[in-house]
């Protein structure tokens, strides 16, 4: 999996991006804690909630928002 990056939404969303720019997921403060929701693409563009090439990391949590912390931990083997 490529270097992952984050982009801000808004305070309490950020999008993950693949190192090519493609949307594999967002980070969402919930309860004072950020959690990762896995997003995949069908083969006509639908949206596929949970899916995506970081399935297996659908729900990792994280206690702050660290962008190095947090890619070297969605991307681990």
């Amino acid at each position: 999996m490529p270097e992952l990056s984050l982009s801000p939404l808004n305070a309490g969303v950020y999008q993950v991006l693949d190192r090519q720019g493609g949307h594999v997921g967002n980070l969402k403060l919930i309860n004072g804690v950020w959690k990762f929701k896995a997003i995949g693409y069908g083969p006509n563009g639908e949206l596929m909630p949970g899916g995506g090439p970081l399935t297996d990391r659908h729900n990792t949590s994280f206690a702050v928002l660290d962008e190095a912390l947090i890619a070297a931990t969605l991307t681990r083997s």
